[in-house]
């Protein structure tokens, strides 16, 4: 046992050491540089909300204990525990985990590739946020209850964030198996869709139907009281409330009772885990692959009025896979949703109820915001494909210019499904509204277009559907895009507010096309660099779209 202790821990040294030198190599990159600034600003906006989140929860754990009610902490574990297992899921896009199943091509012994997984898998933005705020309930406890009491807080907390992430890595563990069959992967992404959706209409539901919602309110929550109970934010609410009334055995009870709840999680975790560290191959090619019968050879593409061939080659593909992809479906139906939730009428009617003219307007903005999860990573889809584009005769501006197409004819679609949802929902749009609409997107399509381009050439990131942590783009262009659309959209009020300011509603319209013509200017010039640019960067987009 000592002589496989010492072999794992040379291990699990080998790829500390191979981890740090990677990092320290990647920094000699223009790239890897500007990717550890991306984490470094990331990390302190993410920092800052942890560590106001701890002290308001803090203060409110000290309130309760210092009143002789320790059990309402139950109140404020339940956030912490919702939260530490939604926002992954929701939030891909800030935490990028390593592909642990790499390691198993070397001779690694099951403990230190579960241990691994382990330490990778807490290093997100939800174990940091979900840490420091149990470490302000804890400071909050200790300073009501100084002595026994804080310290065994400390105990409980600390058992309580081990099932946290314990649990998160058990649910992305499974998700990534369900993920990796096609049928499964379209169940789950409805599902979650759905899922999405209904959080988004509580609050509009209980604004509209809050007085007759009570009763049915009280009643659920009956129910909910002793359910929750039994449930690890209930039992570590429960254990600290024992120990604060001197109970020490029952407070004994529940924290065995989370330690029951780690090692289950633990064990369903570890079912999964062995399954891959033994070879689980979840590839879904068919072993009796035989030809089809009646194959009647290629179909002839697309012909589209004043577009080159390879252009329209492009297009007609991009179009074709984002219509085979049930998420991306799903996420061209969400402004249409969003302006249902805005909709609904409350007491004092909603928001887009008293100014319907803005309905299409957000819309369409809420609309290119879904759609830059493509602008700006616009060959991570494609993977080792993007060879196909560098070898083929096609200039690669034709290639990017066929995608840009692609996504704007989706962005056209999709202004005229909200237009005609505005003219259901609410009344037919102004033409003031539309004009402004148009001229607005006019402005900021361009701009995403042309940084989407340059960001998927100089920060490629490969997309694997079936694996959670690893489906958008790279730390450096989700903070560029954030900062660009701070800049379109601060410009966009700006534009709009002088127009009022002025009392001429027109004003934006033309202000919107005197920008758009700055635009399509800006987009011009990083289009006729792109085949030099591709050229200069291929061996990189190679390298990070091919392994």
């Amino acid at each position: 046992m000592a002589r496989l202790t010492s072999q794992s821990r040379g291990q699990l040294a080998a790829i500390a050491q191979v981890r740090w030198h990677i990092f320290t190599h990647s920094l000699r990159t223009t790239k890897g540089a500007l990717e550890l600034f991306s984490r470094i600003v990331i990390g302190i906006v993410i920092t800052a909300g942890g560590l106001g989140g701890a002290v308001l929860l803090g203060v409110v754990a000290s309130y309760f204990v210092s009143k002789g009610k320790p059990e309402a902490l139950a109140l404020l574990l339940w956030p912490v525990f919702v939260f530490w297992q939604l926002f992954p899921v929701m939030a891909t896009a800030l935490s990028e985990t390593m592909d642990s199943s790499h390691l198993l091509r070397f001779p690694l012994n099951y403990r230190a590739y579960l241990l691994v997984r382990l330490v990778y898998g807490a290093l997100d933005p939800a174990t940091v946020l979900g840490t420091l705020w149990l470490l302000g309930i804890t400071l909050g406890v200790g300073w009501a209850r100084p002595g026994v009491l804080f310290l065994w807080t400390t105990l409980v907390l600390i058992l309580f964030a081990g099932v946290n992430m314990l649990l998160t890595q058990m649910v992305f563990a499974w998700i990534e198996r369900w993920l990796a069959q096609r049928r499964t992967r379209e169940i789950f992404a409805v599902l979650f869709f759905l899922a999405m959706i209904s959080l988004q209409l509580i609050g509009p539901m209980l604004s509209r139907y809050g007085d007759r919602s009570n009763a049915t309110l009280h009643k659920i929550s009956h129910v909910a009281s002793p359910v929750q109970a039994i449930l690890p934010p209930g039992v570590a609410a429960a254990a600290i409330a024992s120990a604060a009334d001197g109970r020490y055995v029952l407070a004994f009870a529940f924290l065995a009772g989370l330690l029951l709840y780690a090692a289950a999680v633990l064990r369903v975790l570890g079912v999964r885990l062995r399954a891959q560290y033994r070879g689980e191959n979840l590839s879904e090619v068919t072993r009796d692959a035989r030809p089809l019968q009646g194959y009647a050879g290629v179909k002839p593409g697309w012909t589209v009025p004043g577009l080159s061939s390879p252009v329209a080659a492009v297009f007609e593909k991009e179009l074709r896979y984002l219509g085979r992809s049930g998420p991306m479906l799903l996420t061209f139906v969400t402004p249409i949703i969003m302006l249902v939730v805005f909709g609904m009428r409350g007491r004092s009617g909603g928001f887009l109820d008293n100014s319907p003219d803005l309905a299409l307007p957000i819309g369409s903005a809420y609309a290119l915001l879904l759609l830059t999860n493509l602008i700006y990573n616009t060959f991570g889809a494609d993977g080792g494909g993007v060879q196909f584009f560098l070898a083929s005769p096609a200039s690669f501006r034709s290639v990017v210019l066929g995608k840009n197409l692609a996504h704007m004819a989706v962005l056209a679609a999709e202004v005229v499904v909200l237009a005609v949802g505005v003219s259901l929902l609410f009344r037919l749009p102004s033409l003031l509204a539309v004009a402004t609409t148009v001229a607005g997107l006019l402005f900021a399509a361009p701009l995403n277009l042309a940084a989407g381009n340059l960001l998927s050439l100089y920060s490629p990131k490969k997309i694997e559907v079936a694996t959670f942590g690893r489906q958008r783009a790279s730390q450096l262009t989700v903070l560029a895009s954030f900062i660009l659309q701070i800049l379109i959209f601060g410009v966009g009020v700006l534009t709009i507010f002088a127009a009022r300011h002025y009392a001429s509603p027109w004003l934006a319209v033309i202000l919107f096309l005197a920008l758009a013509a700055i635009s399509f200017t800006i987009y011009g010039l990083v289009l006729t660099r792109i085949d030099p640019l591709a050229q200069r960067r291929r061996e990189i987009l190679t390298t990070e779209l091919c392994k």
